[in-house]
């Protein structure tokens, strides 16, 4: 049975188990524990309610525990039988307790929606560069694998051609450090990067550039009050023209796109880090209602891996 007090002696193998430091899993159990109790209340209280707060089973695992077993199933992505059977649970409790619990951990770790927020309110420039090193931020998209749904047109909607299977999409934008300042709601895997961008793209401030790839190829001209960089693209003569070959890119645009490459790898970087929790990288099997908060989640522990502290 795992248990913290048996898994924290051995530190390499509690940072294998649930993608933290020992010292990083303290400080965030902590946080928690100090607002466990208004956060009870808050779940509990009903108007009507005729029995006191807390009545009922109590949870088998300390909070403690229960934190632990969700970075666990988060980070190894193991299935609820496994699960039940590490934590001493019946099956369907698993992710009972996985689901009450993280209301709370999305309230204490510094997710996406909440740097977003405060990105906007920024307004001077030391303010603005504190938060962007360099005036710069860098935005992409990722894709996940899904079941394959049984509806035809969830089917038809949700199949990517790019991967060749059905999937849902996230665009995420992040620093200069990886740290990650806004993430989009999931969308079907049919949509293409740029056309997600147009439906949701951040609000960042006026003087923050954003690198792009060339999958956004068009976004100055849609976007002319945007300050953006894209890479320089060899533009086709166009249809009837055979025969012409595309015009060469000019080495000072080969400078360019080189040394955006080398900025936007950041981005390449912090997909890396997310999909090392494996509930963002493997065939999601939970329902797909589920699916922000969990990526949030995953976010917001980057984003405190990488900032050192919680309150952000």
């Amino acid at each position: 049975m795992l248990k913290y007090d048996i898994l924290s002696k051995k530190p390499s193998v509690f940072r294998y188990f649930s993608g933290l430091e020992l010292h990083e899993f303290n400080a965030l159990n902590s946080k928690i524990t100090e607002t466990y109790s208004a956060f009870e209340q808050k779940r509990l209280f009903r108007a009507d309610r005729k029995r006191g707060l807390g009545a009922g089973h109590p949870f088998k695992l300390s909070l403690t525990d229960r934190l632990l077993m969700l970075l666990v199933y988060y980070h190894l992505y193991v299935s609820s039988t496994l699960a039940a059977y590490l934590f001493d649970l019946s099956q369907t409790n698993v992710l009972k307790n996985i689901r009450k619990l993280e209301p709370l951990v999305s309230e204490v770790l510094p997710l996406p929606k909440k740097q977003h927020k405060k990105a906007r309110r920024l307004q001077t420039l030391d303010e603005i560069e504190a938060v962007f090193p360099g005036f710069k931020a860098f935005l992409d998209a990722t894709e996940q694998e899904i079941p394959r749904p049984k509806a035809k047109r969830k089917r038809k909607t949700h199949y990517s051609g790019k991967k060749k299977k059905h999937t849902v999409k996230t665009q995420i934008t992040v620093n200069k450090d990886g740290f990650i300042v806004h993430k989009t709601r999931h969308a079907r895997g049919r949509t293409h990067d740029y056309a997600l961008f147009k439906r949701s793209h951040p609000h960042l401030p006026d003087n923050v550039s954003v690198g792009l790839d060339l999958g956004y190829d068009g976004v100055k001209k849609d976007y002319p009050e945007l300050k953006c960089e894209v890479p320089f693209k060899r533009r086709s003569p166009g249809r009837g023209k055979r025969g012409v070959k595309a015009k060469k890119l000019l080495p000072e645009q080969k400078s360019f796109n080189k040394k955006l490459s080398k900025e936007r790898v950041i981005v390449e970087h912090t997909f890396s880090r997310v999909k090392k929790f494996r509930i963002w990288a493997e065939e999601f099997r939970n329902r797909l209602k589920h699916y922000d908060i969990m990526t949030d989640i995953v976010c917001g522990i980057i984003n405190f891996r990488i900032a050192g502290t919680i309150a952000i």
